[in-house]
């Protein structure tokens, strides 16, 4: 897989003004004020979070890995807080028709040792059947633990998409916290390294420079063909399928709904 990069002598004439160092440093400074106070109103966001109330439900409801039924309190593998990505699902799609937003997500974190360090165990949760969930991690080189929760109620199961926080209190278990869509992206560090690149993230809803890329619809690199180009075409991938042994070409995504 290769990877798309800009002609500079095709690039399209907008641009930021062009200035000397010391001009430029006196409007990073200036922009620096804006970062920091948006820094604070997160730290601000962070505390009102762990003042979040808590949800009770049975922690002792089975999900399904790879030695089979588990009770849910086990993801805890010990510790006191869990982290969980709900991965979404489509029943019979073959690898390249899994979700690609999901699988953006979930490669991106792919070790959880620091989380470990701090107390926090992480697990992505599925709805799919675990003999395909489990080829799937195997395809995909996952070695986070991935777990099914057909048919488990919520807040275990239920809603995929979703970034979802748990405590345990001995043998109580608790729902702490649960976002998705952009909520999803801390998990994604991508996305805030796109957003300092002078293009961003390449997405039609950015405000940009006047005459600068457009861009497109939002996730439109989640895709790509064998040469790296973004795509929704026939013979196109989750980006990182490409990296994996036997990924070819196919000419459907397997699955029904939108881009199928």
């Amino acid at each position: 897989m290769t990877t798309t990069s800009r002609n500079p002598a095709t690039a399209l004439p907008g641009r930021p003004p062009i200035v000397d160092l010391a001009t430029w440093q006196a409007a990073r400074n200036e922009l620096l004020v804006r970062e920091k106070a948006h820094t604070r109103e997160g730290d601000a966001l962070a505390a009102a979070r762990r003042r979040l109330p808590m949800v009770e439900f049975d922690g002792t409801v089975e999900v399904v890995g790879p030695d089979g039924p588990v009770p849910f309190l086990g993801l805890f593998q010990g510790r006191e807080e869990l982290l969980v990505y709900k991965h979404m699902w489509y029943d019979g799609a073959p690898h390249q028709g899994q979700c690609e937003g999901c699988t953006m997500t979930t490669w991106q974190l792919k070790d959880a040792v620091y989380l470990n360090a701090r107390g926090v165990s992480f697990a992505v949760l599925t709805t799919g059947r675990w003999d395909e969930v489990a080829a799937y991690v195997e395809f995909m080189g996952y070695t986070q633990p991935w777990y099914s929760v057909r048919d488990v109620d919520a807040p275990v199961g239920d809603s995929m998409g979703c970034l979802t926080c748990f405590l345990r209190d001995g043998a109580r278990a608790f729902l702490t916290y649960s976002t998705t869509g952009r909520g999803n992206e801390p998990v994604a560090g991508s996305f805030g390294l796109l957003d300092r690149t002078p293009y961003g993230r390449g997405e039609a809803w950015e405000d940009k420079p006047e005459g600068w890329p457009e861009g497109r619809h939002a996730c439109w690199y989640w895709r790509s063909d064998a040469d790296g180009d973004p795509t929704w075409g026939p013979t196109s991938r989750p980006v990182p399928q490409w990296t994996r042994p036997g990924a070819t070409p196919v000419e459907t995504l397997g699955r029904h709904g939108p881009h199928s």
